[in-house]
């Protein structure tokens, strides 16, 4: 049977493609509790940054020409700490680096503009990354303090609304478009059970790169006892395997008294990093590196929306990708959507007519931020691998990344196996 005219066009391979030759992780784990709460978010870049350079053996860190990372809590020493990192792990100062922020989309905007910059003639080779320890940054930098009052009291609500805690937009939707805290919930288990399932299958070993550092306890209070080990750290550990809906039921809303948002089917704080490595078709080929090829990135897109209303993305920007690609959701074989709330996931799928595709397990099948984490700068990234590594694992030829953004946004990116 002939393939869609779109399609066709997707899989036809050129010398000027952009192509990805690695896409790895390090572990999620969780904010304040988990085996990453003691490493730097400059320390986990640097681990995903060397990975890149192991795994393509051929390749001379010189021939690396710029490096993107996202990053959004550490945002303030960011950019001086990831080159650092980047020079600490053996890449040589004519490899240029920048950091990007567009909230939970940083990364895969990170790997979105090192594409361009291969596509433009800019660059050859670059680095799309991500890197986030919400453990250190998060209760300082969550929502701006030392806030212009112009802005924070404007009579524009959008500009007001930008501002909103990201549970009260995820409230918002249920409220909205009808996501009631069962389907909410159900959402949460159906992430939990499948990522614990990928885990003890093994799933994720292509993607993660082990992590050594350190590690020391904390009491109730927040405080450090006992001795700082040194640990590797190989495996996520936010999933809950143990999860049941009768546990989810009894957890307490947390952002409204009478919503349905809860700490169970909300995405979780969270520490990692990832990092994609990308070039022209062409160079690959010149290095040697052309068995290596993971996929191709084909394109990304954005879409605005109400701030107040910031989950909803996703339901905007895939038809925007798709409709400039001459796609329909049937043409895509699998889809990594951002869990941030299950409320704006189920809505995202109602509204994408992706509820079948979901329960086929065409739609996060190894799990989602709600089971894995959402370390912000890195999420894009992460699912980026995810994604890459499922469909050489699975055999599906295409697939979509997509999150909502936070004061207001949905990105979506599409991708194709090699």
């Amino acid at each position: 049977m002939a393939l869609p005219k779109g399609v066709a066009a997707l899989l036809a391979k050129a010398p000027t493609d952009t192509v990805i030759l690695s896409s790895l992780r390090t572990p999620i784990c969780r904010s304040y509790k988990g085996q990453l709460k003691d490493a730097y978010p400059e320390e986990l870049l640097s681990v995903v940054l060397r990975a890149t350079l192991d795994a393509n053996p051929g390749l001379d860190p010189a021939a690396v020409d710029d490096v993107a990372v996202g990053v959004v809590l550490s945002e303030l020493g960011g950019s001086k700490a990831s080159r650092m990192a980047l020079n600490h792990v053996g890449y040589p100062s004519t490899t240029s680096l920048y950091t990007v922020n567009r909230a939970c989309a940083s990364s895969l905007q990170a790997i979105t503009l090192a594409a361009a910059q291969i596509r433009t003639g800019m660059i050859d080779v670059g680095i799309g990354a991500g890197t986030e320890s919400m453990t250190r940054n998060y209760a300082s930098r969550a929502i701006p303090v030392d806030l212009w009052p112009a802005l924070r009291d404007s009579p524009v609500r959008d500009a007001r609304d930008c501002i909103m805690p990201m549970g009260l937009t995820s409230e918002n939707v249920a409220a909205r478009y009808g996501v009631d805290r069962a389907a909410q919930d159900a959402f949460a288990l159906q992430s939990h059970r499948r990522a614990a399932q990928a885990r003890a299958e093994g799933r994720f070993h292509a993607e993660i790169v082990p992590v050594q550092t350190r590690w020391q306890e904390v009491d109730k209070q927040g405080n450090k006892v006992g001795e700082e080990t040194e640990i590797t750290v190989t495996e996520d550990d936010g999933i809950r395997a143990s999860a049941t809906a009768e546990g989810l039921a009894k957890l307490k809303p947390v952002f409204r008294d009478d919503g349905a948002s809860t700490a169970g089917n909300s995405s979780q704080v969270s520490d990692g990093a990832a990092a994609t490595l990308l070039m022209r078709r062409s160079t690959a080929t010149a290095l040697g590196l052309g068995e290596n090829i993971l996929g191709r990135f084909v394109a990304a897109t954005t879409a605005g929306c109400a701030p107040d209303e910031m989950g909803i993305g996703p339901a905007l920007a895939v038809p925007k990708l798709l409709g400039q690609l001459g796609l329909a959701t049937g043409d895509v074989q699998r889809w990594e959507i951002n869990e941030a709330f299950a409320s704006q996931a189920v809505y995202c799928l109602r509204e994408l007519g992706l509820q079948r595709a979901w329960e086929e397990g065409r739609v996060n099948p190894d799990g989602g931020a709600i089971a894995l984490g959402h370390p912000l700068g890195a999420t894009g990234a992460r699912m980026t691998a995810t994604l890459l590594h499922g469909l050489r694992r699975d055999g599906g030829e295409v697939g979509v990344v997509t999150m909502c953004v936070g004061t207001g946004m949905g990105m979506a990116g599409l991708f194709v196996r090699e």
